[in-house]
């Protein structure tokens, strides 16, 4: 199920309704009212894009995000930075994908000067090459009709490889919305992402995987003659959870071969997911992350290795209590590793040894969020990883550059994009407690003018995945109920990233259960700490996050009103209505035609005479992930057994939504909904 980053949890907080379920003309007119109350302004931080460090460590180029997005090129440490002239053309396009030539003197990037908000146009990505030594405008190498993203260099700096879906009218993600469900279905063409290499001399576009198999991530070898990635049969938004690990020559018609198939192997690996191939240096091994993700793109889990020839992959870090969720390598027998580490971000140095990888002392620790490249907990090394450059933010700090060596102290700020900026909530601490025998963690943000004196609401916020984990970013909107005198917690009970891959798997089979009696003994640990009054308790969530909201108030009646955005209410129903089913086999154990009892123990709706709780439920109309009927069935019980609620559907709009007024129009209606059922002050 899909995650709940800080992206979508802003988004499940949005827009212009397609439909609206409300009682009486009177109950309607209400509504409106509130969902046009103003927001909190929260929203005026200054994006950042993609950073990209030199491979010589001597340059540094970042997308700066706007209306007009910019690349601007510095040197290492931030000086003498000024924007890229890309000329009128694409002044009012994204820029993504900054890749520095092996040599340090061409950025290549990708242009998307598309705007289609209902993703049913056919897209339009193009490839640019400047030289950052040059005035000129950057060259384009191709004009691509269709999605392209992930551009990456051979060694020998004369190929640029990148994923490609030709003929696309979205983006390559079970996130974004899916095709209009009308006519004959199953039987449409797929859009298939393969691999695809440009040669820089000529611009010849080639497509290197087959058309049969859909390609999710890739890496070139070395000396660039072969490519390795995972793929599976399409369709591709719901067979990343089944894919096996290729390699292949780099060369079009080439024959992929089987390297690693999770479905066969017998180890820790047995029926999990893959992500990150990459080879190393000597292109004797290819490491990967592996464990239980529930999202492409959500990649956490442990290092294993295995031969280019295949073979049982080797589990480097078995038993480890952290979560690696992004790594490079360091040399031949060393990885470089980013990882949660209980709601905290780490940048390590991992020795291999034989059959496993041995953590030295982390370079630093950080209470931030860090990405580059727009992958969460990712970096940009220089080639001797004596340099790193990222996005940091936390719940203090708005989001900057970071830019320094890697020598034991976290790299300090090179922009001030955002140095004027305050928060206009409370604190932020880190909570940690105890349950059933495993330490727990969560944040806590405490409420705008905040009086020691008073007592407090609190609205539980769950994250979505759930292999995932909240980490301290700058939330923007998304710390809109702090910000208008709420307390907000958000908690990483069992199933998240942050402790190690046996706390990821503790909730198989579960759903619901040890992850909502964690989230209830936070709630205690929290009140231990900070003036929150019980009886004020509110609940929300997106995805996962929004199944919490409506399967918690079958169980508790602690909470007095939720939002539930793209929920699941029905795991049975779910099943057979989702266009990602392959996540929930590794979940459930089985598939609802094997084991139908193990979907039913954890559906909201089998228990749903016990809701006593105001509930409003938002959701995309073309929402793949947490298809929009789930949210209809759990609407439509609450209204025959009279509980206060509302139900609004969004058109064109997938799991994570485009359209900013939307996303407008749920913040509206979410604040309005807790202050009507559970006000900030008495």
């Amino acid at each position: 199920m899909p995650k709940s980053s800080h992206l979508l949890v802003s988004l499940a907080l949005s827009a212009m309704p397609l439909l609206v379920q409300a009682a009486p003309d009177t109950h309607a007119a209400q509504t409106a009212a509130h969902a046009a109350m103003p927001l909190p302004k929260l929203g005026k931080v200054r994006r950042i894009g993609d950073v990209a460090l030199s491979p010589d460590g001597a340059r540094l180029a970042w997308v700066q995000e706007g209306k007009r997005p910019v690349i601007e090129l510095a040197d290492a440490d931030g000086k003498h930075a000024q924007a890229l002239d890309v000329g009128a053309k694409l002044a009012d396009c994204s820029k993504s994908d900054l890749a520095w030539s092996p040599d340090s003197h061409r950025l290549a990037f990708i242009a998307n000067c598309g705007h289609d908000l209902t993703n049913t146009q056919a897209m339009h990505t193009d490839v640019y090459l400047a030289d950052v030594a040059s005035k000129a405008a950057p060259r384009e190498l191709a004009r691509l009709a269709g999605y392209a993203r992930a551009l990456a260099w051979t060694a020998n700096g004369r190929s640029l490889g990148f994923l490609y879906v030709p003929g696309a009218t979205r983006r390559a993600a079970a996130t974004a919305a899916g095709k209009p469900q009308e006519g004959v279905i199953g039987e449409e063409p797929e859009e298939i992402q393969r691999v695809a290499s440009l040669d820089v001399a000529s611009g010849t576009l080639r497509t290197l995987t087959p058309a049969s198999i859909y390609a999710y991530e890739f890496g070139w070898s070395p000396d660039g003659a072969r490519i390795a990635y995972t793929a599976a049969p399409p369709p591709g938004d719901n067979n990343w959870w089944v894919a096996k690990l290729y390699v292949q020559d780099a060369k079009e018609g080439a024959t992929p071969r089987v390297v690693v198939d999770p479905s066969t192997v017998t180890g820790p690996l047995h029926g999990l997911q893959m992500a990150l191939p990459r080879w190393s240096p000597d292109g004797t091994r290819i490491a990967f992350i592996g464990g239980l993700m529930s999202d492409q793109g959500a990649t956490g889990g442990d290092l294993y290795s295995v031969s280019p020839n295949g073979g049982e992959p080797t589990n480097l870090t078995t038993g480890i209590t952290v979560t690696p969720e992004w790594f490079a390598w360091a040399g031949n027998d060393a990885l470089t590793v980013s990882q949660n580490a209980k709601g905290k971000v780490q940048l390590a140095r991992y020795d291999i040894r034989g059959d496993h990888a041995i953590a030295q002392a982390p370079y630093f620790t950080v209470p931030a969020m860090i990405g580059a490249g727009g992958a969460v907990l990712s970096v940009s090394l220089s080639a001797d990883h004596r340099r790193v450059a990222f996005e940091q933010s936390s719940f203090e700090h708005a989001p900057e550059v970071h830019a320094g060596r890697l020598d034991g102290t976290p790299p300090p700020a090179v922009t001030t994009l955002n140095a004027g900026l305050k928060t206009a909530w409370g604190k932020a601490v880190s909570v940690e407690w105890k349950n059933e025998g495993r330490d727990v963690q969560g944040w806590l943000l405490y409420p705008a003018n905040y009086d020691p004196h008073k007592t407090y609401p609190m609205i539980v916020s769950v994250h979505g995945g759930p292999a995932w984990g909240v980490l301290s970013s700058w939330p923007g909107m998304s710390a809109m109920y702090a910000a208008e005198g709420y307390f907000q917690f958000m908690p990483n009970p069992r199933g998240s990233f942050g402790q190690g891959e046996a706390f990821v798997q503790a909730n198989r089979k579960d759903f619901g259960y040890g992850d909502l009696r964690d989230i209830l003994a936070g709630i205690d640990a929290v009140e231990k700490v900070a003036p929150v009054d019980d009886h004020r308790l509110g609940l929300t969530g997106w995805s996962y996050g929004g199944f919490m909201s409506m399967f918690a108030p079958t169980q508790t009646q602690r909470f007095r009103a939720a939002v539930a955005g793209a929920g699941l209410s029905d795991w049975q129903s779910y099943y057979g209505e989702n266009r990602i089913d392959q996540w929930m086999i590794p979940y459930f154990g089985a598939s609802l035609y094997d084991d139908p009892a193990a979907y039913a123990k954890s559906s909201a709706i089998n228990f749903v005479k016990n809701v006593k709780t105001p509930t409003l439920i938002v959701v995309g109309d073309r929402d793949e992930e947490c298809p929009a009927p789930q949210s209809f069935e759990y609407w439509h019980a609450l209204k025959t057994l009279g509980v206060p609620t509302e139900l609004v559907v969004y058109p064109n709009e997938g799991h994570a939504f485009s359209n900013p007024a939307h996303t407008r129009d749920v913040q509206q209606r979410s604040l309005a909904w807790f202050a009507k059922y559970l006000p900030a002050s008495k």
